[in-house]
This record gives C-alpha cells, sequence and structure tokens, in this order.
C-alpha cells in the first residue's frame, strides 16, 4: 500500500524532510549553546560586580588580553586623558534616542594608555561629529570595569573624523603615539569630575537575564517536527485516496450484482 514511497517524487520528499529536520534540530542546538554562554556570561559578571574594584595592574597588567573571564572586573586606574585623541562611537542608541559614546585615551604612569568609555550623549543621528564634552584636566581617578574589544575589523574600528563604529584597542592604535592596553573601561565614576560635569550618561549594568534562546530552540525543534508530522500526514492521505481508486469500481460492481434486475 505504501509502495508508492519509493518513487522519486516522494524520496525526493523525504530527501527534503530529513535535511530540513537536521537543521532545524542543529540550530535548535545552537540557541542552547547560546543559552549557556549567556548563563555562564551572567555567573562571571555576577562574581565581579559581588567584589570591590581592583587597580587596573592587578586585574591586567600590560600586555595582557581581555577575555571572557576577565570582562567585567571592575577597577580603578589614574591617569591623565588624552583630549586631543577623544573620539565618538557613532550610531549608538538609549531607548530608542539617537546619540553616541565618548570615548577617550587615559594616559597612565608607565607611559601606556587604556581606552575609556566616559558615557553617551543624546545627538541627533548623523555622519557629523558632535561636539564633544571635554573630560577633566590633569590626573584624575576612573573606576569603571573592563570590556573586550568588538573585534568587527575593518573600516568599523578605523577613526574617520573623529567618529568609530565600534571600540577597538587595535585599530585606534593607529592613532595614537603611544601603547595602548587590550580592550578598554566602561567608566562609572570619574574623581575629579569634569567642570562643568559632562551631560553623559554612564553604561548602564548589563541584563542578566536568559534572554530568547530557550524559546527560540523549541521554535527551531517544533518547526522540525511540523516538517515531519507533515511528511507522515501526506504519505497516509496519499495512501487512504489509493485505496480508494482501487477499491471503489469493485465497490460498485458489486452493487450492481447484487441489486434485482427490473422487468
Amino acid at each position: 500500500m505504501y509502495r508508492f514511497l519509493l518513487n522519486r517524487r516522494w524520496l525526493a520528499l523525504l530527501a527534503f524532510v530529513i535535511v530540513f529536520g537536521a537543521v532545524c534540530f542543529r540550530l535548535g542546538l545552537w540557541q542552547i549553546h547560546q543559552l549557556d554562554r549567556r548563563l555562564d556570561r551572567n555567573e562571571v559578571i555576577t562574581d565581579h560586580f559581588s567584589t570591590a574594584p581592583v587597580d587596573l595592574d592587578s586585574a591586567a597588567p600590560v600586555g595582557t588580553t581581555i577575555d571572557a573571564d576577565s570582562a567585567w572586573t571592575r577597577v580603578t586606574m589614574r591617569g591623565t586623558y588624552d583630549a586631543a585623541s577623544a573620539a565618538s562611537v557613532k550610531f549608538t542608541s538609549r531607548d530608542g534616542a539617537p546619540g553616541v559614546d565618548v570615548v577617550v585615551p587615559l594616559r597612565l604612569d608607565d607611559g601606556t594608555a587604556v581606552l575609556v568609555n566616559r558615557g553617551w550623549m543624546e545627538t541627533a543621528n548623523s555622519n557629523a561629529r558632535p561636539d564633544l564634552p571635554a573630560p577633566p584636566n590633569g590626573e584624575v581617578t576612573v573606576r569603571g570595569w573592563l570590556r573586550q574589544d568588538n573585534n568587527a575589523g575593518g573600516d568599523a574600528v578605523r577613526i574617520f573624523d573623529g567618529q568609530i563604529r565600534a571600540i577597538d584597542s587595535d585599530g585606534f592604535s593607529e592613532f595614537v603615539p603611544y601603547e595602548l592596553r587590550d580592550g578598554f573601561v566602561n567608566a562609572q565614576e570619574e574623581s575629579p569630575e569634569s567642570t562643568p560635569a559632562a551631560a553623559l550618561e554612564a553604561e548602564p549594568e548589563p541584563e542578566l537575564g536568559q534572554g530568547p534562546h530557550f524559546f527560540y530552540a523549541l521554535q527551531w525543534w517544533f518547526f522540525g517536527m511540523i516538517g515531519i508530522t507533515g511528511y507522515i500526514w501526506f504519505a497516509i492521505s496519499e495512501a487512504r485516496d489509493r485505496r480508494r481508486a482501487r477499491t471503489g469500481p469493485r465497490q460498485d460492481s458489486e452493487r450492481e450484482v447484487a441489486s434485482p434486475v427490473s422487468a
């Protein structure tokens, strides 16, 4: 009754369903892996935020690469802002409002520097560089948390007309005459503050929720089940139609033989 499943059309459909189901299953697993990564990240952030800030040289000595484990470490450092090398990260937003992040290198006593994201300011969404608030003069103490480089690469991390699209110490280092440490720092406090105080919003603490990954995984697996269930349903429907096509004429003939002949 199901011999028709061996013809070319149904074999092609079966192959498609198998591939579709495998892809959906794999994408569901990928979402579960993303969920695991997010939970690990949340644990790292919670651990770092539950401890007091440490000196930058203790958390990330010169030459250290900021990785997933050292990111979000709360640090404190003291140095002098290089206001002439300030840049804005364009096309950022907060609560739907357009703006820029203000990034300024902080030169340290050992001659190296670290990029500091001093905060976000609302601006018109355009390619023109806005007027950036000046950082504090002289030595300043900065407290914040470490972040990894964006690693976007290409033009996204190169400065054009005082603007960049992603913060990356390697890209930024092409435009300053001193060594930049890996990663950057999201500033939360500056002492002394700018005079007058700059209208910059500090980076908010990251969300620690699970995100949509689990439900996305369920969606992909559901799509895969739809494909398999649909194939089975169509196969049963086809078999039923074929059975009716074979048995229908025979039943009609039997009914004609069994009926009385009119005089």
